[in-house]
């Protein structure tokens, strides 16, 4: 079988890698866009780094990060329609820019995944210790080092067995993290009204109002730092090919994650700051819902947040290394990178090659990581936050682009179509600029005066630009492709022509192993 039509469930010009097709419906695919966020994790990981910058105005962030999130959200519904390929933004930008820049796209996806996975297993490796009352080796970056090599590696296995599983291990860690969270978050506020926390703080209105914000700097950058704290509601379109309505499914849960977590992120960021206020959090950084779990539950009790960030933890590191897989097959399929990536396991029918090898790797980059640096949290969360910034930012410009023709033809794809994620993705842009010229701006600040997050994030964007090289060496055929003419693209409804393939010529055989 040469061409990709041929026996495709999906139809059209998108290919049949050989995923498990049907074994994911909304209600599983909605939980692992929320899972992959992580929220727990997500909040201890950063809140008490967006009060560093935002002060009692941190929850105003939130709500507003949820603007541009929503909006992006949109452009991933209406792009999947036209194409649902697990590559998504690669396969999109690649249809609507060009290879280069899908290129560019797809490797910024896979490097984002890689650059959060040491913040995951750090948070993950000091939480274990700190759920048996270990508080020695919890501050030990060796100690924590060696579990979250290992939860690293578990994780990998669990993706490797399968999807279905991979759903089934999501909906129980969600299910307990959220509980955990809303039942603190309770038990925090009803303890503060009643004075019951000795230098708690009331919440004011003006933690919500965005015109307090000190400064367009602290506003960026805490939007940044908010930009990671809601990553990861796209992997529900990441495993689009293996959901039972390729074409809606996917949108619809991205859509949903993201009012989840704009709910669950107010009311929790506003009961931890109401505990002894902002900054408190700000102090705590490193472990805000551990800090203020301590004061409002004590004891046992305590435990359970404790267990809610592991689970969060837990879910999120198997959530990022599926796209991260999904992200490399997609590529290798259409010959953008090594077939080697583009295997699937003939009993499990996952990418096995991409899984392991983003696994190993991911193990391999935090433990180098900890061993040069002693703020991993920070290093990696700032990185992450401007390749987020950066392909959500090209998915919501492309949008309208790619649906040029249909824009103006109904207020409903003039606004849902065209102008959200265009705004969505120029909110995005801007803060990815405005951060960096505020990495340059403290001249006491490391790497010649420059942000270490952002020299990292640089490097390992930029490493992109030879590995593309040595790909288009070894195989052109993916880079001789243009963008995809306008009479040859589906309206936003997925009426129309379907969208030609990537790449001609494909031999599904190569997807098989054995």
């Amino acid at each position: 079988m040469t061409e990709i039509e041929q026996g495709n469930p999906h139809g059209g010009g998108v290919l049949d890698k050989g995923l498990k097709v049907g074994a994911l419906g909304l209600a599983s695919t909605i939980v692992i866009g929320v899972a992959s966020t992580a929220p727990g994790y997500s909040l201890a990981a950063s809140l008490g780094l967006v009060t560093s910058v935002a002060g009692a105005q941190a929850p105003a962030i939130l709500w507003l990060a949820f603007i541009p999130m929503l909006f992006i959200a949109a452009g991933y519904f209406y792009l999947n329609r036209a194409d649902p390929d697990c590559g998504t933004s690669f396969t999109w930008a690649t249809r609507t820019l060009g290879p280069i820049p899908g290129w560019l796209t797809g490797w910024t996806i896979i490097i984002a995944d890689l650059v959060v996975m040491p913040s995951l297993a750090q948070i993950t490796g000091s939480y274990v210790f700190l759920l048996f009352g270990a508080d020695g080796p919890a501050g030990n970056k060796y100690w924590t080092m060696l579990i979250g090599v290992i939860f690293i590696l578990l994780m990998t296995l669990i993706c490797v067995i399968g999807i279905e599983l991979n759903a089934k291990t999501q909906v129980g860690l969600l299910a307990a993290e959220l509980i955990i969270l809303l039942v603190f978050s309770a038990v925090a506020l009803y303890k503060v009204f009643n004075g019951n926390i000795a230098g708690s703080v009331h919440p004011s209105w003006s933690w919500v109002n965005p015109f307090e914000i000190t400064s367009v700097s602290a506003f960026s950058g805490g939007l940044l730092l908010a930009l990671f704290i809601y990553w990861g509601w796209d992997t529900a379109v990441t495993v689009n090919e293996e959901t039972d309505d390729v074409k809606r499914t996917p949108g619809v849960a991205a859509i949903v994650s993201t009012f989840v977590l704009v709910g669950v992120y107010l009311i929790v960021s506003i009961a931890a700051q109401a505990v002894k206020g902002p900054g408190f959090l700000t102090t705590n950084s490193g472990d805000v819902l551990n800090a203020t779990g301590t004061i409002v539950l004590g004891g046992f009790f305590e435990k359970f947040l404790i267990i809610a960030v592991l689970t969060s933890a837990a879910a999120s590191t198997q959530t990022t290394i599926l796209p991260a897989a999904r992200s490399q097959l997609s590529m290798s399929v259409h010959r953008a990178l090594p077939k080697w990536f583009g295997n699937i396991d003939p009993k499990y029918l996952t990418p096995t090659n991409a899984t392991w090898a983003f696994g190993i790797f991911a193990a391999v980059f935090y433990a180098g990581l900890t061993l040069v640096s002693d703020d991993v949290l920070a290093a990696s969360i700032g990185s992450v936050g401007l390749m987020i910034a950066l392909y959500y930012g090209i998915t919501g410009i492309i949008t309208p682009i790619y649906y040029w023709r249909f824009v103006f033809k109904t207020p409903k794809n003039f606004l849902f179509v065209g102008l959200a994620p265009f705004i969505g993705g120029a909110i995005l842009f801007w803060t990815f600029v405005k951060s960096t010229l505020d990495a340059f701006d403290v001249p006491t600040k490391p790497w010649f005066g420059i942000d270490s997050f952002w020299v990292m994030g640089m490097i390992l964007l930029a490493i992109g630009i030879p590995v593309m090289v040595w790909c288009w060496s070894r195989d052109p055929e993916f880079f001789k492709r243009g963008i995809d003419p306008l009479d040859q693209r589906p309206d936003p409804d997925g009426n129309g022509p379907e969208p030609p393939p990537i790449v001609k010529g494909v031999d599904a055989a190569i997807l098989k192993e054995g």
